[in-house]
């Protein structure tokens, strides 16, 4: 028993020198040191991300996860009186899915007020702010501070 114990120990040892000698990245591009400045993606990268973001598909996500923060608020109570952050972020969610193209951004307090700004590239869509921020259940107002400007290309 006295010979075996340092063996295992050992071997337990050498088991975890090699477990830990392979650092885990993020993903295959992600910089082997911290340090290192991340690499400027591409043009046709940046245009497929921005295509995602503005599909049907990803519509469909935002509102359906918008629709399940409601139901979890509801199912503890249906708080309206809610958290600044938590309402930001709802009618940020709801805004991105439902205006492709806008550049905005969402504020808001603890009385319920939302405050959107930023641009959107026409009328229309301004038009859409202030109706699809009422929404979320606990915007109480919107101030709409966004300006039409075309879209970069």
């Amino acid at each position: 028993m006295q010979k075996l114990t340092p063996l295992v120990i050992s071997c337990l040892l050498v088991f975890g020198v090699a477990a830990c000698d392979n650092v885990s990245k993020t993903s295959e591009s992600a910089p082997t040191n911290p340090n290192e400045a991340a690499q400027t993606p591409t043009s046709q990268t940046t245009e497929a991300s921005q295509k995602d973001a503005q599909s049907e598909l990803r519509r469909r996500q935002l509102n359906e996860d918008i629709r399940a923060r409601e139901q979890r608020n509801n199912a503890t109570g249906g708080d309206a009186n809610r958290a600044a952050g938590d309402l930001a972020s709802e009618v940020r969610s709801k805004l991105e899915a439902n205006i492709p193209g806008g550049q905005l951004t969402v504020s808001a307090a603890k009385d319920g007020t939302v405050t959107v700004g930023g641009t959107v590239p026409n009328q229309d869509q301004i038009a859409k702010i202030e109706p699809l921020s009422k929404e979320i259940k606990g915007v109480k107002a919107v101030v709409v501070k966004a300006t039409v400007a075309p879209p970069n290309s």
